[in-house]
């Protein structure tokens, strides 16, 4: 059975043109330039003209938290992939920094069971490193695991691997990508005793970035790094948040990956938004936040995800040290890069580079990432408004109900996204019969 999408502006690696693609059930069976002929719109089952609308492989989000299981009141994975779906977004790699911690084997399966039956978008689960789980590393098939997640410095979850010959252990038998949250315990510690003996336990958020200082990342991260060339291992460090930390990645065995609300956002922000922008690593100054957007540029960090860590809104109340930290965003993570594509710092092109192509290729995931035969049917439909519209909490689908961007004003809107051939959302209703896929990798 065939699908036609036509009449729209077709944005690859192949470039940006007016074309059309035709699916063949799951998969892309041909991606032309031009309209379609009459004689193949008539074979067609179905045809949805775009009217000169983006379209886009389905966004590839590489990290996200979708608070399953444990934390379910925030979040789960049915409502947080529905979101996913809602922004363009047809694939995850969900954290594994839940009540309990996925660092066993069993708790790892548990969750994929569990997106396979609820999961408008395809998945994969991080499996969590622990001071004492190598051996179960070891044994996981990383054929079907997007890879181990780290976190050298604590964070939600308080999964923190902090015995140095556990890690380095970790790094030179484990084969497969290290994702890593890069902080230093010992710096965020000192800071905050510091900050605390100064001020005084109400701290407020502008403190933040204080305690989680660009220091804190840039000495975790050197030790990551120099500890990652010495056993020749895959390392991606995750939400890079300083200009300084650029140098030590070398774009081949040490990757970088970017989250979209580093790349929005700078100190400056932090009186206007508040607690909305409070996350860890903390967002820095406005020379790291463009130090960063000119490495997505120029293809120092190869991937765009969004570190998507939706908290009830009680939780995000009070000072910097009582506030919880994170923020939802993948509903709204492929509008919000292409913003500033219409801005001018990126563009089109640049947004599917880093949002599809680059998870695609930095993780090994098999048939996906691309408009191109043989390809999964993963498409984002994507219509420019240029008057613009404005996001409000009340767009977002998490149960959480609000979003960092309440407010600003976009000039892209996803109109529709297709999961392995399905319409999994449509003007803005959900398709609650579609199911994604397990990712599969060549890593």
């Amino acid at each position: 059975m065939l699908t036609l999408i036509y009449n729209g502006v077709v944005v690859n690696n192949n470039g940006l043109f007016r074309g059309y693609v035709v699916i063949d059930g799951n998969l892309i069976a041909e991606v032309a330039q031009g309209m379609p002929s009459h004689e193949l719109m008539e074979q067609c089952h179905e045809c949805h003209d775009v009217n000169g609308a983006y379209v886009m492989p389905g966004a590839i989000d590489d990290h996200v938290h979708f608070r399953e299981p444990g934390m379910t009141q925030k979040g789960d994975i049915a409502s947080e992939s529905r979101a996913a779906v809602a922004g363009g977004v047809t694939s995850v790699m969900d954290m594994p920094n839940n009540k309990p911690l996925t660092t066993t084997i069993d708790y790892l399966e548990a969750k994929y069971s569990k997106a396979a039956q609820v999961s408008p978008a395809n998945y994969s689960f991080y499996i969590g490193a622990t001071n004492d789980n190598l051996e179960t590393l070891k044994h996981i098939d990383y054929g079907k695991v997007c890879g181990v997640k780290a976190f050298l410095g604590s964070s939600t979850g308080g999964m923190l691997l902090s015995d140095p010959q556990a890690t380095k252990r970790l790094f030179q038998e484990v084969g497969t990508i290290i994702a890593v949250h890069s902080e230093d315990e010992v710096i965020i510690n000192a800071n905050r005793e510091r900050l605390v003996a100064e001020h005084g336990l109400d701290l407020p958020l502008k403190f933040h970035e204080q305690i989680r200082s660009a220091e804190a990342c840039y000495e975790s991260t050197l030790r990551a790094t120099r500890l990652a060339r010495e056993c020749g291992t895959r390392l991606h460090v995750l939400h890079l948040t300083t200009a300084r930390e650029l140098a030590l990645i070398d774009g081949q065995n040490i990757t970088g990956e970017a989250t979209v609300a580093h790349l929005l956002f700078s100190n400056l922000d932090y009186e206007r938004l508040g607690n909305r922008i409070k996350c860890n690593p903390a967002i820095k100054s406005v020379h790291d936040r463009d130090a960063i957007r000119q490495a997505v540029v120029e293809g120092k960090l190869s991937v765009i995800g969004t570190d998507h860590a939706p908290h009830l809104p009680s939780e995000k109340q009070g000072g910097c040290l009582k506030a919880a930290s994170g923020m939802p965003m993948v509903q709204f993570s492929l509008i919000a890069m292409l913003e500033l594509a219409h801005q001018g710092v990126f563009t089109p092109q640049l947004v599917v580079e880093r949002m599809c192509h680059g998870p695609a290729k930095l993780y090994g995931i098999e048939r996906r990432g691309y408009l191109q035969k043989g390809y999964y049917a993963d498409i984002a439909i994507v219509e420019q408004v240029p008057q613009g519209y404005t996001i409000s909490d009340s767009d977002t689908l998490s149960p959480c109900g609000w979003t960092p961007l309440n407010g600003m004003t976009m000039h892209h809107r996803v109109t529709m996204t297709l999961v392995n051939g399905q319409v999994a959302y449509a003007h803005g209703k959900v398709n609650h019969d579609v199911h994604g896929e397990r990712l599969r990798f060549t890593h």
